[in-house]
């Protein structure tokens, strides 16, 4: 089997970034895992793991401090585009973070409108970021989501 290729593409800045040095350490057809340090260097954050939920369009990610202390989860809505073994995982703008206290912030959803006005999002990928965003928020709201992703955190443990 060839080596697993991942790639981030943004459209607010545009830009697209070989995550060259993100671990895979678990896939199937429905999730990859990934475990990384920061690509620029950070205050708030060094390192974290990043479950990729394929089918349901998010990644949710751990983000951990120089102490290994859980910051914050940070969730992207994402559009997954799979050629062979290569795949890009695509920003749809709208993002959700949960804090360590319990704090919810949905941030972000201006830049969905920013990028129909600047034609950089077609409407169908902005109706496909606002059903997901709906769909995480419900797991988010009733905390199906610790279930969904803790097995997958454990994998991708720095221990």
């Amino acid at each position: 089997m060839r080596d697993i290729i991942l790639y981030r593409k943004r459209f607010i800045p545009m830009e697209t970034v070989l995550l060259k040095d993100d671990s895979i350490v678990f896939q199937d057809e429905n999730v990859i895992v990934t475990k990384w340090h920061t690509i620029k260097p950070r205050e708030d954050f060094e390192k974290g793991i990043s479950c990729y939920f394929l089918r349901d369009g998010y990644k949710i990610s751990r983000f951990i401090n120089k102490n290994d202390k859980i910051i914050y989860h940070y969730c992207d809505i994402i559009e997954t585009e799979q050629v062979e073994n290569t795949y890009i995982f695509v920003d749809l703008l709208a993002d959700v973070i949960i804090y360590e206290d319990g704090l919810i912030k949905v941030v972000d959803i201006a830049e969905i409108a920013q990028a129909l006005k600047e034609k950089l999002l077609s409407v169908e990928l902005a109706q496909k970021a606002l059903y997901r965003l709906d769909n995480l928020l419900s797991i988010v709201y009733n905390g199906t989501w610790k279930q969904k992703t803790e097995k997958y955190f454990e994998m991708g443990s720095f221990e």
